[in-house]
């Protein structure tokens, strides 16, 4: 039973990464193992417990550490069963997390990047890699991984067309681009029917016809051959 001057303080806690589920603290101060127990989890020393503050800061939360999770940013928090960290480095800020890999899909959840800005890698010559939400960079290698948030480069991919190259802005290529990137000029006319190959694309199958209305997601590489048939 609650004390009368508590009420039920909802957090957010997730599992070794950002998928955060809301459950409810039965007070508005708890120790750290208690957190983890509100939470599912055993409140021993398999498992680490982080804050993740709205600065960006992470901050580790040792099971017997009192946290008054009415300040400011104290309502979200990352579980791990390891008793290690691998610090990285997150727009300047030190980053802390309890497996050697961490995705980008994690890393924009932490960053939250504005729109029209992307997460970047920046290796050791200080040059930027822009990170898909799918990658997975490891952290156990010797140094810190850094990261940031910056402007999104536009990446072309470039495709080959009945023998050219050509170059598209957007993954995702439809028959329709094809077929009028391969005979430009006036609208198909009815009497004239085309047909789609293609092979070296990105989505499954990687090979096959594309028929009218499909798309297909390619890479740079991509191999169609597009044919136009008269009928009469």
């Amino acid at each position: 039973m609650l004390n009368p001057s508590e009420t039920a303080y909802p957090i957010e806690v997730a599992f070794q990464g950002t998928t955060f589920a809301k459950v409810e603290s039965p007070t508005h101060t708890a120790l750290g193992r208690e957190i983890l127990a509100t939470a599912g989890y055993p409140a021993d020393d398999r498992f680490s417990l982080y804050n993740i503050l709205d600065t960006g800061d992470f901050q580790m939360v040792r099971l017997d550490e009192t946290l008054d999770l009415r300040r400011p940013g104290a309502e979200r928090f990352i579980v791990f069963e390891s008793d290690r960290d691998f610090k990285f480095k997150l727009n300047e800020r030190e980053g802390l997390w309890g497996v050697p890999t961490i995705t980008g899909s994690d890393l924009y959840a932490l960053a939250k990047p504005a729109v029209g800005y992307a997460v970047f890698q920046i290796n050791q010559h200080g040059e930027a890699r822009q990170l898909e939400l799918e990658d997975r960079i490891e952290l156990g290698h010797a140094g810190v991984e850094h990261f940031k948030t910056a402007p999104k480069h536009e990446h072309l991919y470039e495709i080959i067309i009945n023998g050219r190259k050509y170059e598209v802005c957007d993954a995702r290529v439809t028959f329709d681009q094809l077929v009028a990137l391969a005979y430009p000029g006036p609208a198909p006319q009815p009497n004239i029917a085309y047909t789609v190959t293609y092979r070296k694309v990105a989505s499954f199958p990687h090979e096959g016809e594309l028929g009218a209305g499909g798309f297909v997601t390619v890479k740079d590489g991509s191999i169609f051959n597009v044919g136009r048939t008269i009928q009469s």
